[in-house]
């Protein structure tokens, strides 16, 4: 009896820890599943402006990657106008909407008539949401600008893009990719923006990216090293003209990346620098200014900003990776853009 007693009392035991242990899993299990549904409905909320947040999906050979198209609300267009294009990749950490909410570049194409693009990095292709930029050993890195160029022509198909107005910005592993893209498909933008970003061909690898962010593994400077670092294509070629912006304060990619970025850019181009100049607008950071002239024209402009971090020059205040007391690099990249416009319609 003693023994049956004894069996009785571990099984009522067990059928109690058993209980418990459920139903401390099906707890987690809530929590965790309505941690993942907040999560999915913040990336899919539009960020604030007054207009459409269009969502899409691309394929490449990089694989399949979402994105998020701008529409200004209320566009009223003339019988065939084509409205311009801004393509905005974000750094590691961010999603699109964190991007359209830190640069505030929807409120700005809704006052100048442009539409947006926001590509999002897929966390499956890199944990921390970094574009991969730097592996280009592998090839991983050209099938996964061939993936966002795919978005960008199914933007172009479905809404209604001059195509001769397309414009590509980003922000540090974003930078870094905006830089390759524009190197692999030159014709297809007339401006591309640099933000806290690795200088173009510092990096082939994961093993070597860390170092290229410290400033290392810079290429060198001759036209032909330039190329191999670029690839071919990009020397001479019809590159697009580049605006480089970079806080001197930044620890995260050292500032020596914009000034390597802005020679490599220029010599590939046969640009050659002028007399650098400080430039502070109203109480935000002052910045020193270097334009680099090719037969009189501006085509490589290097902005390095006193003061600033890793975080996206004049953006919203309290978000990650925006400093509202730098300059505003939203107008600036804009302007940048609009400029190129402007001497491309009349080339």
């Amino acid at each position: 009896m003693a023994r049956r007693s004894t069996a009785s009392v571990f099984a009522r035991a067990y059928e109690r820890n058993l209980k418990a242990l459920t139903k401390i899993t099906l707890g987690n299990s809530k929590r965790v599943a309505g941690q993942v549904q907040r999560a999915t409905a913040k990336r899919l909320k539009p960020p604030p402006g007054k207009g459409d947040w269009l969502s899409g999906m691309a394929i490449g050979a990089g694989g399949a990657r979402g994105y998020h198209l701008f529409r200004p609300a209320g566009l009223l267009l003339k019988p065939g106008e084509k409205l311009p294009l801004m393509v905005m990749l974000h750094g590691c950490g961010q999603s699109g909407r964190d991007f359209a909410a830190s640069t505030r570049m929807n409120a700005l194409a809704a006052r100048q008539r442009f539409l947006v693009l926001y590509p999002e990095q897929d966390r499956l292709a890199h944990p921390q949401g970094c574009w991969n930029w730097y592996e280009r050993r592998s090839g991983k890195a050209d099938a996964e600008a061939a993936t966002l160029m795919a978005a960008v022509d199914q933007a172009c198909m479905l809404y209604p893009v001059d195509r001769e107005r397309v414009a590509l910005a980003g922000l540090s592993a974003g930078a870094s990719m905006a830089a390759l893209l524009a190197t692999r498909y030159p014709q297809r933008f007339r401006a591309v923006v640099m933000h806290s970003g690795v200088a173009p061909g510092a990096a082939k690898s994961s093993a070597t990216a860390l170092g290229a962010m410290r400033g290392q593994n810079v290429p060198p400077m001759p036209v032909t090293a330039v190329g191999k670092a670029m690839g071919a294509a990009a020397v001479f070629a019809t590159l697009p003209p580049m605006l480089v912006l970079h806080g001197d304060a930044d620890a995260v990619v050292v500032p020596s990346n914009a000034v390597n970025s802005a020679a490599v850019w220029a010599t590939a181009m046969g640009a050659r620098p002028g007399l650098p100049r400080d430039v502070q607008r109203g109480k935000r950071r002052p910045m020193r200014v270097t334009d680099f002239k090719r037969k009189g024209r501006i085509v490589v402009s290097l902005c390095e900003i006193a003061g600033l971090g890793h975080a996206w020059s004049g953006g919203a205040s309290k978000l990650l990776f925006s400093d509202a007391a730098g300059p505003d690099a939203t107008r600036m990249t804009w302007a940048f853009a609009m400029t190129q416009f402007k001497h491309a319609a009349k080339a």
